[in-house]
């Protein structure tokens, strides 16, 4: 434990290998901030990796990278959920990849501790003694106490989300046209999404008009039964875009049938009842939850500096702000828990969004090699300055809204090439990136698969439905033994 970490472990020392010592690298988290640093420091350290130089181990609770700027693809659709996933050992093989969620880090003992067992089971305690800390957890939903949301919201931030959201909205589908009750019906082809930046702009427009191609096989449910609401606290859709592009989006979500509701804030979902700050009140099956991220709650459980949004303070070249301002020896912050100054935005620390994070960790990776050669207050240390705005999101097939890097701004057919493009090359697999361009490719030839699989929520229900009342088990006769 690390309370009782012993003194040597205290002081950092490192692994010692024959003659050698090992410098012990640890990447807390495998988002995009966590695998893109792995992936750059596998590259830049191959030679030293495999002589047994250096150990770089890289701790996330999946075993996978979920690229997250495609999941509004993946519920409507268009790209196979497991594409959109990168098995890390794959793709680092130099690096040992621990499938756990860490728990704990000292770094005054250079010591984490990792839980690897999974959800219901007993404790698994590891201890991760390390020279040098990457923190790169990322981040988790924002929620709020809203009566009714944990109960009967959605989320949107894992491959399981999106694949369940698709499912629910189909499944809403099948009921609408099944029931004979006027007000279920109306409230099963209710959708609300709460939030209006880019994960909850494209998840909608995606959605929709994946249901919009769904009705045209059911004989009693048309498109404009379907009522689209979007509900965002602040004066404006995506935030992070220019004022124009913010308003050509709105415009045609408008032109699309979807009510947005600007300056409004979500007060309660109890009893499946939205009831927003307008005043307004009507029933809705469908709530999606889309309102921000914070950072992860594991940086609560360290003794690193944080700021008071609970990330961990940094320095621009990425390196941790120590008590006394300067940089803290042996740690590393990027992506949505690190609160690196934007020199763009006047200081303030950068947006929580994947173009900082990959852009972050590749010069965090830069920075730590500079570090192990010429110490951690090397003069080739470089500052993060951030490109040009890349950002893009997707409103459904041929459709989209993009900055490029030059400063341009595209809508229409031209920003979805882009937004695809983009995001194509930014994958961290050439396997992965074969496998989405042959799912647009084909669903560019075919039809949407418009069909719910709910079943594989729930994979145990068939079998269960095979117990009789009272038997506590399945007989020992046999599947063909008189009944």
């Amino acid at each position: 434990m690390i309370g009782g970490t012993p003194p040597a472990r205290q002081a950092g020392t490192k692994r010692h290998i024959g003659r050698r010592f090992t410098i012990r690298i640890l990447i807390a988290g495998g988002g995009c901030a966590g695998t893109a640093a792995a992936l750059h420091l596998q590259r830049a350290l191959r030679g030293r990796l495999r002589r047994g130089e250096v150990e770089i181990t890289v701790v996330e609770p999946q075993a996978y990278f979920t690229y997250h700027p495609l999941l509004a693809e993946v519920a409507a659709g268009s790209i196979d959920p497991r594409h959109v996933v990168v098995p890390l050992r794959r793709v680092l093989p130099d690096c040992r990849v621990l499938t756990a969620r860490i728990t704990r880090i000292e770094h005054s003992a250079r010591l984490a501790l990792a839980d690897a067992a999974g959800p219901g089971e007993r404790p698994a305690p590891v201890e991760l003694p390390y020279d040098i800390l990457v923190v790169a957890p990322g981040s988790v939903s924002r929620t709020a106490p809203v009566p009714g949301l944990a109960e009967h919201g959605l989320g949107f931030s894992t491959v399981g989300d999106a694949v369940g959201l698709r499912n629910h909205v189909l499944e809403q589908l099948d009921l609408a046209s099944a029931t004979r009750d006027p007000a279920l019906r109306q409230s099963a082809l209710t959708f609300v999404f709460v939030g209006a930046g880019y994960a909850g702009v494209g998840a909608l427009a995606e959605l929709e008009d994946m249901a919009r191609a769904a009705v045209r096989d059911y004989h009693n449910v048309r498109a404009e039964d379907l009522h689209w609401v979007l509900v965002e606290a602040t004066g404006r859709i995506l935030a992070e875009e220019s004022p124009d592009l913010a308003a050509h989006t709105l415009g045609e979500l408008r032109e699309r049938g979807v009510d947005i509701r600007l300056g409004t804030t979500l007060e309660s979902a109890a009893d499946r009842v939205v009831a927003l700050s307008d005043g307004s009140r009507f029933g809705a099956r469908t709530l999606v939850w889309t309102a921000g991220v914070r950072p992860s709650p594991l940086l609560r459980e360290t003794d690193l500096p944080l700021d008071v949004r609970g990330r961990v303070r940094c320095l621009a070249t990425l390196q941790a702000v120590g008590p006394d301002g300067r940089a803290l020896p042996g740690v590393w912050a990027a992506g949505d828990c690190a609160a690196v100054p934007d020199p763009t935005a006047g200081g303030a620390p950068c947006a929580p969004n994947a173009q900082h994070a990959f852009a972050q960790a590749e010069l965090l990776a830069r920075n730590v090699v500079v570090a192990l050669d010429g110490g951690p207050h090397a003069p080739g240390l470089a500052d993060y300055r951030p490109g040009p705005a890349a950002c893009s999101t997707s409103l459904g097939p041929r459709r989209a809204v993009a900055h490029t890097r030059r400063g341009g701004r595209l809508t229409g057919r031209r920003a979805w090439w882009l937004h695809r493009a983009r995001h194509l090359r930014r994958l961290p697999s050439a396997e992965r990136r074969v496998r989405v361009l042959m799912d647009w490719v084909l669903g560019g030839v075919f039809s949407r698969e418009v069909v719910s699989l709910g079943g594989m929520e729930h994979p145990r229900s068939a079998f269960e439905e095979g117990f009789e009342p009272g038997a506590g088990r399945p007989s020992d006769a046999g599947p063909d033994a008189p009944r």
